[in-house]
């Protein structure tokens, strides 16, 4: 089974990509092929133009073979940091780009986009892993749990995945090398679960 690894963090070496390899690195010891993108290190172009919005629009070939990993995958995994209860600007950019129509969702024949969409997506399992700076419970106090409704409810439902899991790992800049190794063993138990 191919699963898609997709990282997003602008500075190799990164604990986001120490996640990403164990992620990686445990899906291949599973006996899988991990499909896997560090999109900074691809310099993949997040901006989507006015040709590829329609769902028969002119896709970039990039876009097209990110599109058809997506398509084929049993599953996918996503690596980034929280930005301001956001993805990084390059993977919401992804977001846009391969997470479209006739991709990853259809809505039913007469339907303009207003209506429930089909969730076309072959895998149905998700795991999110996100770094962030703020101790857990400020940001739930603060800004309940942003990426928790972008991931599984505004994006993964839509695609009709549902097997859906999201870890954070934080503080991450006052992190111990002990936590962070606690965390990478997290990583691949998390993956094992799901993925086995």
């Amino acid at each position: 089974m191919n699963i898609l690894v997709i990282v997003a963090h602008p500075r190799e070496g990164s604990f986001n990509h120490a996640i990403a390899e164990t992620a990686a690195g445990t899906i291949r010891e599973l006996g899988h092929e991990a499909l896997f993108h560090d999109l900074y290190r691809e310099r993949f172009d997040p901006i989507l133009p006015d040709s590829e919005i329609p769902g028969d629009g002119d896709v970039d070939p990039v876009v097209m073979r990110h599109c058809d990993e997506l398509r084929s995958s049993g599953g996918i995994i996503i690596i980034h940091p929280n930005w301001w209860g956001q993805p990084p600007a390059i993977l919401k950019g992804w977001i846009d780009r391969v997470i479209r129509p006739g991709v990853a969702y259809e809505f039913q024949e007469g339907d303009a986009g207003e209506g429930v969409p089909s969730g076309l997506l072959a895998g149905k399992t998700a795991l999110v892993f996100n770094t962030s700076n703020t101790p857990v419970d400020r940001e739930l106090a603060l800004f309940g749990d942003p990426l928790e409704l972008l991931w599984k409810n505004c994006i993964f439902d839509f695609c009709g995945i549902r097997a859906f899991s999201r870890r954070m790992f934080g503080v991450v800049v006052t992190s111990t090398p002990e936590k962070r190794r606690q965390w990478l063993s997290e990583t691949g138990a998390l993956v094992r679960k799901y993925f086995s």
